[in-house]
Formats: C-alpha cells, structure tokens, sequence
C-alpha cells in the first residue's frame, strides 16, 4: 500500500467523524460534505509527515474550513421574517439510519442547530469542539487567532446562550410520541383547549419558508394553538417521523410534501415547533424513508 492510498484509508475512516463535526458547525448536509471534501484535498497535498494524532488533526482542518465558511454567509439578521431552520435528518419512526448515527450523536435535535445559528461564527467553533467534542481549547485557539482563555470565553458565552434558548427534552421517545398523537388529534379535531394543553405556556414556533413560502416565529400557547387550527382546514396528510432522533411528522398536500416539523418536548408538553416548509429545500429532501 503506499502512502497516499493509506492516508485514502484512515481518512475514510474518520469521514463520519467529520461529517459530525462539519454538521454541527454549518447546519447543512451539502456544505458538511463540501467541508470534507475540501479537507481530503488539503490533506491529499499536504501529507501527514509531521502529524501524530491524527484525527486531531483532520478535526482542525475540518473546522477551520467550516469556520470559514460561516464567516462567508455574513451575519443573518434574526427577525420574524428571517427564520432559518438548519438541515433536518429524517428516519423512520422504527430507527434511525446506521449512517445517521455519527451525526446524530450526543441528541443533536434541530431545536439546538437552531440556536446554534444565533451564535458568532468563534463562539460556534468553541463550542462545537470543546462541549461536543472535547477538543482542548489550547487547540482551538489558534484556529479563532485567540488565546485559549479567550477561546475558552467564548465557549461559555455560547454555553449560557444554548442553555437559555434550548430546553432540555424528554429523552423518552414513546413518551414523545404520545405528546405528538395527542397534539395531532387535537389538531384533527379542532379542539383549541385540547391544543393548548398540550403546549408549553412559552412554546416558540418557527416556520422556515425560504423566499417562497410561508415564514413564522410566534410563541406562546394560544398563538400557536390558533395556527394550527387555521391549518387543519389544509386537509393535510400526516406522517410521522423521526427528526434528528427525535420525535416529529411530516404532511403532505396531495402527495406533495408540505411541512416537516420538529417537536421538542418537555415535561411531557410541546416547547418548541421547528417547521420547514421552504418547497425547494423539502422536494431536496428523501421522504421516501417514510413509505411503509
């Protein structure tokens, strides 16, 4: 075997490792896959005579790429009409795909990429590494041109926003799917008080729509108990599914797919709606993971 052949091999090897990592960093297959193409390149010219650990190494070639690629998007302005729900992994509700496992692992829901979206692009990096994968930030640092005390700054600035933004679900899943069938029942029926009490008080939903489609972020009980009745008059077609390892559904207009929902729930109640309902990016996506 020579060399570069080996290196193919161990880099292989540790692509669903950094696919992880470049998921949690950009919030989008595509350019997760792009990441880790571009870092075999880099790796392919550069060689791996002076690396000792390496995984370590392709980890920090892996998110210095995606941290430039974020720093590329510039800065989304949060807002009403700029919502923007990362890339959703869907699966059956009977398991979860063995490829998916690598990039779902450590419960990374849609609610978390979403915060995760609110973050600078330094403060993302900091804490995807370290709290997520354990880097050092004697590490990291080098890869934001900070110190590692300031490194480590701005995994706690990203830490206290995450744990103030992201509830912490029920990790239950029958238990979250008989959440969902009660909400979903409600919904059918037309039932408002039903519908609120399965809702958390402060529930937050967004609804991504792209340029074309409809575009929400509304919270509270009764707000969003009222929208899903206002939607029970789509006559919809409703799927469950597994979204990013947890709970949620899918509906579908005619045969067409019209939304994809991620739930996440606590205290057995629904905290936060995560839609995607943007028609290019959902005909992207593969439903037929769905079909019994």
């Amino acid at each position: 075997m020579t060399e570069q052949e080996w290196l193919a091999e161990q880099f292989e090897e540790h692509r669903p490792h950094l696919r992880a990592v470049a998921y949690r960093m950009l919030g989008s297959l595509s350019e997760a896959e792009d990441a880790v193409q571009d870092a075999w390149l880099r790796v392919d010219r550069a060689g791996t005579d002076d690396v000792e650990n390496l995984r370590a190494w392709l980890t920090t070639i892996v998110a210095r790429i995606s941290l430039n690629m974020l720093r590329a998007r510039g800065t989304r302005r949060e807002g009403p009409l700029d919502v923007h729900l990362p890339d959703p992994i869907i699966d059956p509700v009977d398991g979860t795909d063995p490829e998916h496992e690598a990039l779902l692992a450590d419960s990374v829901g849609l609610a978390l990429l979403v915060v995760l979206e609110t973050l600078t692009p330094a403060e993302r990096l900091a804490f995807v590494l370290h709290d997520m994968f354990a880097v050092p930030f004697d590490d990291i640092a080098p890869i934001v041109d900070r110190s590692p005390e300031t490194t480590r700054q701005l995994a706690s600035r990203a830490r206290r926003r995450v744990r103030g933004a992201d509830p912490v679900p029920d990790v239950d899943l029958p238990a979250q799917w008989e959440v969902v069938e009660a909400f979903l029942a409600a919904a059918r029926e037309g039932d408002f008080d039903a519908l609120v009490a399965v809702l958390d008080p402060d529930v937050e939903l967004r609804a991504d729509g792209g340029l074309t489609g409809i575009t929400h972020h509304i919270r509270g009980a009764k707000e969003v108990a009222g929208r899903a009745i206002t939607f029970r008059k789509l006559d919809l077609t409703m799927r469950r599914a597994l979204i990013n390892g947890a709970a949620g559904m899918v509906s579908f207009r005619d045969g067409v797919p019209f939304s994809l929902c991620a739930v996440t729930i606590k205290n057995r109640r629904i905290a936060k709606m995560n839609f995607l309902t943007d028609p290019d990016r959902l005909a992207q996506l593969d439903f037929a993971v769905l079909e019994d």
